[in-house]
């Protein structure tokens, strides 16, 4: 249980230090955003758990392959924006990330690239 408590504390501290930050700079925020910190740390905290370089391996080609289409949401928000109140670009934006996703795995499935 205090494992759990670790890992929600660390990455509660880093998603709402990278959203101060943000605020203050959009430039350091979007860097410290943009490091695959989440990717690195859902590693960190899978390998604690089950010791298992395969599954690590594998979690990470599924983070390579996917952020491909999660490049979708940062396309379309910008320019929805400039046209939609923020809550229906984002949602839009997501709607057409998930699409995004869903056309990845697909194509994937096509290559007998296994997520």
């Amino acid at each position: 249980m205090i494992q759990y408590i670790i890992k929600t504390a660390i990455t509660l501290i880093i998603i709402i230090g990278a959203s101060i930050i943000a605020k203050k700079s959009s430039l350091i925020g979007g860097i410290l955003v943009s490091l695959p910190i989440v990717s690195v740390l859902a590693m960190v905290w899978l390998w604690v758990d089950t010791k298992s370089k395969a599954k690590v391996a594998q979690f990470s080609i599924s983070v390579f392959w996917l952020v491909i289409p999660s490049l979708v949401l940062f396309i379309c928000l910008p320019l929805l924006l400039k046209k939609l109140d923020f809550g229906w670009a984002m949602l839009i934006s997501c709607g057409l990330t998930i699409v995004a996703y869903y056309l990845m795995v697909i194509l994937l499935g096509w290559f007998n690239v296994k997520l």
